[in-house]
């Protein structure tokens, strides 16, 4: 790459002819600046390495092609606005996007390069007393991922600047270079990037005067401190195994052995002050090992908080973080620590010790969130606009999916109290504003932040009431918990008709059938996978037999009821939940719920079949009423905690008034909207009632919500006889144009859903048409807004809740295609949400014609009613709840805290 550019003078002879320059690989090494691959190109290129390899005429070709370069005009534009640094990425995309995923290679924008870099320059001079900031010569910098050197470019025209304030003359490009030479450094563990750092870093210092000198005598060019190694080990001295393999690499490859060795000289002997840059994100990067291992322990305990849960701390970022503080912290004893990455750190579940520690090693801690999260908040601001990742450019549109943050972390000598600094950052222009930001005009403020300990520290803002931290959690009130059967091979297992799902399992069960044959019926089935043997499993399956009575009712997705077969001994089933199956009875009843949601709180589920692990996206944990001990063969007892069974006994009260009082409290809009900060963190807490009135009346409302959700109970009003006045013209099948209906109308093929990758069915946009809700004439007198407050008197057959004004001024047609649509549904329903999903749009997608494969009959046309009708009905309850809700934290019982 470095080939043609200028040399420093008497760098001797190269690839220069008279007039053109012209490019000759076989003379490269003399114009390679990076002593580690020059050294290495020098061995390669000889004759006797490189013919047995067959590259000769691979080279040649390149040899051709960068003749045919205008060489000029090329490093002209390299030059123009530091362009060199973000050659790699766009390159790999072009070349090998597959590549470049698995790489991680996502350059940082210069927006928040140069913000990064001015922010810790000024916590250098105001926060440590360092008065010319990233200039003073005892201020040592690393970036231990430093790519192709976004970060040491930035640093030294920070250290440029400064310089040049100073009216130092020639002396300037002196001191810069020494900067650059003693104590810039970066670590890159991927050769490509490492090499376009040296070609970055060399033409930029050329370029300012402080050109990298050769030693006539050694023939060595001046190295600048960028170097090929793993910044997350070397720091500390290697054990019996690991002298052992260093001296295999000396003995192997002596140029990265002598590389290896100048690196462990920084990590070691360097007191660096600041530690900054773009540590690669990967949560399956897998369970760190040797020395790696090492530097996640310290984030695996906690003192105060509770325990870390979930795999989080094996994110590779995370290794970057503990390198970063434990050097900061137990070496170097004061400095900063500046990283955007992956903001799952903030807040999870996971990252409890992590965030303790800090609060103990750190005295100031300010956090830049930079959102755009695809799954916490869809890429969108709260007020709905688009969000998009910073990392969102020309060269990659659509960023990365996770959020982001930036924090910056300062430990002083004397340390003190910690202080939390945190504001948000929303919307496409938030690199802009987040630079501007640095401008002496007022910037956004920074609020700050005291993390409850209950919440495990989070380190962003939290709504909670008042008394949320001291009701009962969940489990504590209903101890014991199951997660959903998991298929990993759902389009064979599960299937929305029970006879589909029959003939296909008694195929796969009949020796007569083939497994060339079975693999066109059921692919899925005929595939191994890290746990499943596919062809030992049906071996034993087919010596056993078909068990008819393993076809079960199955909670697929919320108000979607389908059929599964449920295999017992094998592992047919990802996970079968054997502990779980016994449990479901028909006088047992369900709630599913997440201890984390990946968004915002979603009412919980409620079922009396065998669920699904998906009930809610992330994952559903089912709370059963009722459970069987194991040591209690054939009795089950009620799922209560000692406490809360106490609690029960002094209202004379039973289980299910509980449970349905948790139901009921879950699905409040306001008890959502005043906890919604805890509940992004761990299990709802649930506020009881100190009357025995109260929780029944409670109770009352959530078995009406029970009711509601269970799509196989008919409801009177909603789904059986005459309708509800309120519901009597919601989602009503029409025909355009009023024909009469035939099976053509009931085919969906206006791209509700279509099948992704791995089988999984991806929602589509569908089609809607938006219109004002005409209201129903009101009786005489009435007069304008909204009929019959919540609570007061109903007209007979009204059923509970409020009359149709509280589903909203717009409705939708909702088309199956374009002669036919269910007419009539309004948005509040049609938005309507229960773990994670679009309950509406998610069952449509399952049932695209493409995926079906067959035209809806009449009764599941019905059954779309139906469920509008069963949501509306939620909807025009929530009044109701509450004001339920509002007086349970009123007249709330005093929980034993231990």
């Amino acid at each position: 790459a470095e080939a043609g550019s200028p040399r420093p003078s008497g760098e001797g002879p190269g690839v220069r002819a008279e007039g053109r320059e012209r490019f000759d690989w076989k003379l490269a090494s003399w114009t390679l600046r990076v002593p580690m691959i020059r050294a290495l190109f020098e061995q390669l290129s000889q004759p006797s390495r490189l013919l047995p390899l067959g590259l000769t005429e691979v080279l040649d070709w390149v040899n051709g092609v960068l003749n045919r370069v205008d060489r000029a005009a090329f490093f002209g534009q390299f030059a123009a606005a530091g362009a060199v640094q973000y050659f790699y990425e766009p390159f790999l995309q072009a070349f090998d996007p597959e590549l470049r995923k698995q790489l991680g290679v996502w350059y940082t924008p210069p927006e928040i390069v140069r913000y990064m870099v001015a922010r810790v320059d000024a916590v250098l001079r105001e926060e440590l007393g360092i008065a010319d900031g990233l200039a003073d010569p005892q201020v040592f910098i690393l970036d231990p991922c430093c790519g192709t050197g976004a970060y040491l470019t930035e640093v030294l025209r920070h250290i440029k600047a400064r310089l040049d304030e100073q009216g130092l003359g020639d002396l300037a490009g002196a001191k810069l270079k020494q900067a650059a030479l003693e104590r810039v450094f970066g670590f890159e563990l991927l050769p490509a990037p490492y090499v376009v750092a040296h070609l970055q870093l060399g033409l930029l210092l050329h370029q300012w005067g402080a050109t990298l000198q050769l030693d006539p005598v050694t023939g060595q060019t001046e190295r600048l401190g960028v170097y090929l190694t793993n910044a997350l080990t070397g720091w500390q001295p290697p054990d019996e195994d690991g002298k052992k393999r260093m001296a295999q690499l000396a003995l192997n490859f002596p140029e990265l052995m002598a590389e290896n060795n100048a690196a462990r000289a920084v990590k070691r002997e360097r007191r660096i002050l600041v530690i900054l840059g773009n540590p690669p994100y990967n949560g399956f990067a897998g369970v760190a090992v040797d020395e790696e291992q090492e530097l996640t322990r310290a984030y695996r305990q906690t003192r105060r908080a509770p325990p870390p849960q979930g795999q989080g701390l094996n994110d590779l970022y995370v290794r970057f973080y503990r390198m970063a503080e434990r050097h900061i912290v137990e070496h170097s004893g004061r400095g900063v620590i500046c990283f955007i990455s992956n903001y799952s750190w903030l807040d999870g579940l996971s990252f409890t010790g992590m965030r303790e520690r800090y609060l103990e090693k750190f005295d100031r801690i300010w956090i830049d969130c930079l959102n755009g999260d695809k799954y916490k908040t869809g890429k969108l601001t709260p007020e709905g606009s688009p969000d998009p990742s910073v990392f969102s450019t020309d060269f990659n549109p659509e960023g990365i999916q996770v959020g982001t943050t930036i924090a910056l972390l300062v430990r002083r000598i004397q340390h003190d109290n910690p202080l939390i600094q945190f504001r948000h950052w929303w919307g496409k222009l938030k690199r802009e504003e987040l630079l501007k930001s640095l401008d002496p005009s007022p910037a956004p403020p920074y609020q700050s932040l005291q993390p409850p300990l209950e919440l495990g520290l989070p380190f962003m803002p939290m709504r909670v009431q008042a008394h949320y931290l001291a009701w009962p959690l969940l489990p504590e009130l209903l101890p014991a918990s199951f997660p959903g059967v998991q298929t990993s091979r759902d389009d064979a297992l599960v299937d929305i008709d029970r006879t589909a799902l029959e003939q296909r399992m008694r195929q796969y069960f009949n020796p007569n059938v083939s497994d060339e044959e079975m693999r066109r019926i059921a692919p899925n089935l005929m595939q191994d996978t890290a746990r499943f043997d596919y062809k030992q499993t049906r071996a034993i399956l087919q010596k056993r037999g078909f068990l008819p009575k393993n076809i079960l009712r199955h909670a697929y997705r919320p108000f979607d009821m389908r059929w599964l077969y449920w295999e017992p001994e094998t592992k047919l089933l990802d996970e079968k939940r054997g502990e779980y199956f016994p449990q479901v009875i028909k006088e047992n009843i369900w709630i599913a719920v997440a201890q984390k949601q990946r968004r915002d709180f979603d009412p919980p589920v409620i079922t009396k079949w065998l669920g699904s692990r998906h009930l809610i996206e992330r994952g559903a944990n089912l709370f059963p009423v009722y459970i069987k001990p194991f040591h209690h063969r054939d009795e089950y007892q009620p799922n209560l905690s000692n406490a809360a069974t106490n609690y029960l006994a002094h209202l004379d009260a039973d289980a299910p008034a509980l449970f349905h009082h948790i139901v009921a409290v879950l699905h409040a809009p306001a008890y959502r909207i005043d906890n919604v900060g805890a509940l992004k963190q761990d299990w709802p807490r649930i506020p009881l009632p100190a009357t025995r009135e109260r929780l029944l009346a409670s109770a009352e409302l959530g078995r009406q919500i029970a009711a509601l959700l269970d799509t196989e109970t008919p409801l009177p009003g909603v789904t059986q006889g005459k309708p509800r006045p309120e519901l009597a013209n919601i989602a009503l099948l029409t025909v355009v144009d009023s024909v009469p209906l035939t099976p053509e109308h009931l085919k969906l093929t206006v791209g509700w859903g279509h099948a992704g990758k791995g089988g999984v069915t991806m929602p589509g946009k569908g089609r809607t048409e938006s219109h004002p809700t005409v209201c129903s004439p009101r009786p005489p007198g009435e007069g304008p807004g909204v009929r019959a407050e919540a609570g007061s008197p109903r007209p007979p057959g009204e059923g509970p809740g409020v009359r149709a004004e509280a589903l909203g001024d717009e409705t939708l047609d909702v088309y199956l295609n374009a002669d036919c649509y269910w007419k009539n549904v309004p948005r509040p329903v049609w938005e309507f949400t229960l773990g994670g999903y679009q309950v509406l749009k998610k069952w449509l997608s399952y049932r695209e014609l493409e995926l079906l494969g067959r035209p809806l009959c009449a009764d599941e046309a019905l059954e779309f009613t139906w469920m509008v009708r069963r949501i509306a009905a939620l909807i025009l309850l929530r009044p109701l709840l509450d004001e339920n809700y509002r007086r349970c934290v009123d007249e709330c019982a005093k929980w034993p805290q231990d």
